[in-house]
Order: structure tokens, then sequence, then C-alpha cells
């Protein structure tokens, strides 16, 4: 009976040239979620260059306030006439 059990390790066949791209990039996609993870969890310090923007931002909504006014504006005429008839 011991003479019948081989102890051997397996045959495991070399891996191909598909199978091993496909291992690297599976393990290059979880670096990356890794990497997109900490940029979510881990705070930066704001710089310099970051600090000027925001302004720009409200700028752009002052320009953009009147405008929204205007049409506004030029209903309410229409809704009064509409009432005197």
């Amino acid at each position: 009976m011991a003479s019948e059990l081989d102890f051997s390790p397996p045959e495991v066949p070399e891996p191909t040239f598909l199978e091993n791209l496909l291992r690297y990039g599976l393990f290059l996609g979880a670096i990356f979620q890794l990497i997109c993870v900490l940029a979510i969890i881990v705070p930066l310090p704001k710089s310099y260059e970051t600090e000027g923007d925001p302004s720009e931002p409200r700028s752009a909504e002052v320009t953009r306030k009147p405008k929204a006014t205007a049409p506004s504006s030029n209903k309410r005429p229409k809704k009064e006439t509409k009432k005197k008839r």
C-alpha cells in the first residue's frame, strides 16, 4: 500500500503570456484603486495656487446674477399686462 502512494508535487504548466499579462494588469488595477481611495481619505494641504482660483468663480457668479435678473424682469410686465385684461 505504501508503494502505491505518490508524494511528488503535481505538474503545473508554466503560465502563458496572456496569463502573466492578466495577473500584472490586475495588480496594477488594484494599486490604482488603492491610490484613488487614499486620495479621497487623506486630504492634501492647499497650495498658494489653489487659493487664488476660488476668487475667479466668484466673479463669474457675480456676472451671472444680473443676466438671471434681466429675463425675470421681462416676465413680470407681461404677467401684469395679462392681469389688466
